[in-house]
């Protein structure tokens, strides 16, 4: 076969492929059944297509965002671990999480009294008010939620809060990007006081599939030297071609030593309204296979 596949990138017509390149060698393509929204706005190139296998996508920058048919793996991923670990968790923070879906999840959770989301792009926050209701449910309008549209990192810096959890759900990183700086050390330093004792911070941590490892693992590495329990765990979420990782970070508590008769009595009556986690599936979680463990403890990867 020597014909090439369609070049990564959005088309401009519906009825045509979407080409995502997972690495100069690899490349996946959706087809495209409608066209909601392509804009550029003054932080990145925004797209809302229906594809034909999975639904509405919300796409960044040419990369798949959300995808409606498998956004609870993500999201659910994302939240819960952190909310069930920590014994009365109040106060949360979101760091991006424009389409408001990690607000929705955490506010399954009765305990909590406020979760404030910090995106910094209006535009993107808008159209995913509008056309997005499947992914926050109008939660958004919570009387427990705030939406603060500024640069995340600005709003870590400068403000006095402190919180129980905070959670990124930022875009992986492209060079030059503005996200780019809300993964450094320097901002982690930062982040570090506005946890409260016992806090607990979660951090989609990129592609991690074998092929993709490097952020993931100096993300993880960056972060060990920080916190003193650093789990990185996974979820294969099919719109993303493969499993995404997330880093689990705390003083203290371990998620690994929670056994799911423990995480299901804590998630009580939420259980039964979530599609991929549980018990059983939070232990799954942070089961590592061997190369991976070897990936991210290597030394010659310090």
């Amino acid at each position: 076969m020597t014909s090439a596949p369609p070049r990564p990138g959005v088309p401009s017509s519906p009825d045509d492929w979407f080409t995502e390149a997972l690495t100069p060698n690899e490349w996946h393509s959706h087809r495209i059944k409608k066209m909601l929204v392509r804009a550029r706005t003054p932080f990145q190139n925004a797209v809302l297509a229906d594809f034909y296998s999975f639904g509405r996508c919300l796409i960044l920058d040419d990369e798949i965002q959300s995808a409606q048919l498998d956004e609870f793996i993500y999201h659910e991923s994302l939240v819960h671990p952190a909310l069930v670990m920590h014994p009365h968790v109040r106060d949360v923070l979101i760091l991006g999480g424009g389409e408001g879906a990690t607000v929705r999840e955490i506010l399954r959770h009765r305990s909590v009294k406020r979760v404030t989301m910090v995106d910094i792009d209006a535009e993107v926050v808008s159209f995913c008010k509008r056309y997005m209701k499947s992914w926050h449910q109008g939660t958004l309008q919570d009387a427990r939620a705030r939406l603060v549209i500024q640069d995340a990192a600005e709003f870590v810096r400068d403000t006095k809060e402190t919180f129980d959890v905070i959670i990124s759900d930022l875009p992986t990183p492209l060079s030059g990007s503005p996200v780019a700086s809300l993964y450094t050390p320097a901002f982690y330093q930062i982040l570090l006081k506005r946890l409260r004792r016992g806090g607990i911070f979660v951090a989609q941590a990129g592609p991690g599939n074998i092929l993709q490892i490097d952020f993931h693992r100096r993300l993880y590495q960056t972060l060990a030297r920080l916190f003193k329990v650093v789990r990185p765990y996974y979820a294969f979420v099919p719109s993303f071609d493969g499993p995404w990782s997330f880093l689990f970070c705390s003083q203290s508590p371990d998620p690994k030593t929670m056994r799911k008769t423990e995480v299901n009595h804590r998630l009580g009556t939420i259980k039964s309204r979530l599609r991929f986690y549980d018990g059983e599936t939070h232990e799954g979680l942070f089961q590592i296979p061997k190369y991976l463990r070897a990936t991210l403890g290597t030394s010659r990867f310090q």
